[in-house]
Order: structure tokens, then C-alpha cells, then sequence
């Protein structure tokens, strides 16, 4: 089951900050950019299945 554990995907666009953890410019653009092409690939599936299905 370990192939399909998505729970580190689902957890990643709603983690709090650590206050901890330093933050700098780098760091940010880097999540960021994890995002929106997590958010992308996402969307493109859904695309894919419905345009599949229907």
C-alpha cells in the first residue's frame, strides 16, 4: 500500500508553518512552485479522465 499513500500530497497544500523553521525567499519560491505544478498535474488528470469518460 505504500505505492499508493497520498497522504504526504494531501497534507502538503494544508501544512502550517513551523515557527521554528526559518524562512527565507528560496524556500517560499520553491513551495510554491511545488504547488502550482501539483495543482496542474492534478487538473491535467481530471482532464484527461473526464475528457475519457465523456
Amino acid at each position: 500500500m505504500g505505492l499508493f499513500d497520498f497522504s504526504e500530497v494531501a497534507t502538503y497544500f494544508f501544512r502550517k508553518k513551523d515557527p521554528n523553521r526559518k524562512s527565507n525567499f528560496n524556500l517560499r519560491t520553491m513551495h510554491f512552485i511545488n504547488k502550482l505544478s501539483m495543482s496542474m498535474f492534478l487538473a491535467g488528470l481530471i482532464y484527461m479522465a473526464f475528457k475519457y469518460l465523456f
